[in-house]
């Protein structure tokens, strides 16, 4: 898969819904009723990151769920990619990009969503075809107001800001006109999932949907 192509497909399931749920999670046993709940809220793209031992399990579930594009975050080596790309994921989310990376998701034709944090490494991933990009840490690297001077020479390119998103500034990052979406964990909280409160969560999941961009 080409990087075009990839980003193709990236911006398509950025268009699914404003917010895409960075979810992490210890029980893979809990995996199918939250993916059933967020995407009965309207939140149909999900990223689990692979920070734990159940993340693979975890996606393996996801992936059942009819109406869900669960994709793998925290994708840093290409033993990754072929792990994610077996278990089910749909599309990749790494923090940065290296021509590893990069290469074992072509090989393996899973659509990534490389990160990036400053108008180099922008610039780079554009270069070889990534339109469609994370900004990542976003409110470390300068939150809204850097993604939107980013933005402004660099208009080709398309981001999901993630990292210190929260309901209070996600209306202010999806005002920007390079934004498709944004990535966050607060519809989908630790103490809500310890609870199996499936119900809060896709009362939170519709409020997120709702967001306007």
């Amino acid at each position: 898969m080409s990087p075009l192509d990839a980003s193709h497909h990236t911006r398509a399931i950025c268009e699914l819904a404003p917010v895409v749920p960075v979810l992490v999670i210890h029980d893979a046993a809990i995996a199918r009723p939250l993916a059933e709940a967020l995407v009965a809220g309207g939140l149909p793209a999900l990223e689990v990151t692979l920070r734990t031992p159940a993340a693979l399990d975890a996606i393996r579930e996801m992936a059942k769920v009819e109406g869900g594009t669960v994709g793998a975050g925290t994708l840093l080596t290409p033993t990754d990619v072929e792990a994610a790309k077996e278990a089910g994921a749909q599309f990749g989310v790494s923090p940065g990009a290296t021509p590893k990376l990069l290469e074992a998701c072509a090989i393996s034709a899973l659509p990534l969503l490389p990160g990036a944090s400053t108008a180099s490494e922008a610039m780079a991933l554009l270069e070889i075809g990534y339109s469609v990009q994370k900004f990542f840490p976003a409110e470390a690297n300068g939150g809204a107001p850097a993604l939107k001077a980013i933005g402004a020479p660099l208009p080709q390119v398309s981001f999901c800001p993630t990292g210190g998103v929260t309901p209070e500034n996600a209306p202010t990052y999806l005002g920007l006109s390079n934004t498709l979406c944004i990535g966050g964990s607060w519809v989908c909280s630790a103490d809500l999932i310890a609870a199996k409160d499936w119900a809060a969560i896709e009362e939170l999941a519709r409020e997120a949907a709702a967001l306007k961009r």
